[in-house]
């Protein structure tokens, strides 16, 4: 059974030194892992309001910051399409391709600009979109339909060690971390990096939800297995890391 200890390691900067003489795949020039991951060309996308356009979002940065609560409780009210862009865009917005297409310029920070997540949303009140799964297509800026299915905030909830106030939520972020992304540069530090990145994704949540009336709770407490099966993902290669229901409050 792993100790505190155990894990204490993959906090330290040591690994830095361990891994000194340990080349990393990108050191021995193998390829890029894919900078957003494919999908079926035939499923349904959704245009977002772009970002230059948006006019939601009108606080203050210190006044985000100062307002700034996990909420657990939300109003019926719906999302609109523009708000939902905009919380999309300021979690995980691209603004270019960079270093000759091996990296992206993101609207957060990411060691590296390896930015290894990609954005699940589980969609129940958004105007005029149908419930169900989503995902951000980060570097389009659209969404792509994966399935409509009215069940799937409760099941989101179970999954979420039966949290009801998610099933309340008006959508559901959901990140999956896709290590390799990070392993490709830095091999054995990828785990503290993965997980410092995905602070930087859900404090940008957090903020624009509060710059719009919203209100958010990050949940690292869910069942793993369940989870994934639930957006459809494999568990190894691709797998949840944070979960954050949104709604007006």
């Amino acid at each position: 059974m792993p100790t505190p200890r155990d894990y204490r390691k993959f906090m330290k900067g040591d690994l830095w030194l361990e891994m000194r003489d340990l080349p990393t795949d990108q050191q021995r020039r193998l390829p890029n892992p894919p900078l957003q991951e494919p999908y079926p060309a035939d499923l349904r996308q959704i245009a977002l309001v772009p970002p230059e356009s948006l006019s939601v979002g009108g606080l203050s940065v210190r006044e985000a910051i100062a307002g700034r609560r996990s909420h657990r409780a939300y109003t019926e009210a719906s999302l609109s399409l523009e708000e939902l862009s905009y919380l999309a865009w300021a979690a995980q917005g691209v603004h270019g391709v960079w270093r000759g297409g091996i990296a992206l310029r993101r609207t957060v920070p990411s060691a590296g600009a390896r930015h290894p997540f990609e954005t699940y949303l589980v969609v129940q009140r958004v105007e005029g979109l149908e419930v169900g799964l989503y995902r951000y297509l980060s570097v389009e800026h659209k969404l792509v339909q994966l399935r409509v299915d009215p069940a799937l905030p409760e099941q989101t909830a179970l999954a979420c060690s039966g949290q009801a106030f998610v099933a309340k939520s008006a959508v559901t972020f959901i990140w999956t971390a896709l290590p390799y992304r990070t392993e490709w540069r830095y091999a054995l530090m990828a785990p503290k990096l993965v997980n410092l990145d995905a602070g930087h994704v859900c404090e940008n949540l957090y903020l624009a939800a509060e710059s719009l009336g919203a209100g958010v709770c990050a949940i690292a407490a869910y069942d793993q297995q369940a989870l994934d099966a639930l957006i459809g993902v494999g568990g190894e290669d691709e797998f949840t890391i944070y979960v954050a229901p949104v709604g007006k409050v």
